[in-house]
């Protein structure tokens, strides 16, 4: 429904797959107190699983630009700190909240349909508050890997990270996935 309302900011038709929900939080760590951003949480495909890899620890920071949406995940996960920003205000959401850093950021942003300024200027937002040993994640759909805007994260995920592996496809997600790991953020 919200893909209709408004198909620039809202990247997929349907929710993303368990499978891709695994896939996407296999960098939240099941120790320790983590803090963990997501971006673009939508309707919470992916919050769900950084609740249970969390396990009640840490903070898990969820930044939502579109209302309904963020409404809808402070309903449906109530142990979630909702932030309905931008996510090139990332810094600023974390220091409203006493943080400033993240061990994981996940995004479910729909980075095709951003122009390359930002692109660039969303990761460049992960990039200042990750710490040296922090990690990113997003995903692309396998069908749109060859797109021209898809090529473009690509190489804009390289030029903010030192490390970005692309991980095996999830074929059961609809459509099929790719998930793009990345650490070491440049500064």
């Amino acid at each position: 429904m919200e893909f209709a309302r408004s198909p620039l900011s809202v990247g997929a038709v349907a929710p993303s797959g368990r499978s891709l929900a695994r896939v996407m939080t296999s960098a939240v760590p099941r120790s320790g107190e983590p803090v963990v951003v997501e971006l673009g949480p939508g309707t919470g495909a992916f919050t769900t699983s950084i609740q249970e890899r969390l396990g009640g620890r840490g903070r898990h920071v969820a930044v939502e630009l579109n209302e309904r949406l963020a409404r809808g995940l402070v309903l449906s996960h109530p142990g979630v700190d909702v932030a309905q920003a931008d996510a090139r205000a990332l810094a600023s959401v974390l220091a409203e909240r006493g943080l400033s850093t993240a061990d994981v950021v996940v995004s479910g942003l729909p980075w095709a349909t951003f122009s390359a300024r930002d692109q660039s200027d969303i990761l460049s937002a992960v990039v200042a508050v990750l710490p040296p040993h922090g990690a990113f994640t997003t995903f692309a759909y396998v069908h749109a890997r060859w797109s021209a805007p898809a090529r473009r994260i690509a190489g804009a995920l390289h030029a903010h990270f030192e490390e970005v592996v692309v991980g095996r496809t999830v074929w059961d997600n609809l459509p099929p996935a790719l998930v793009y790991h990345c650490r070491r953020p440049v500064r």
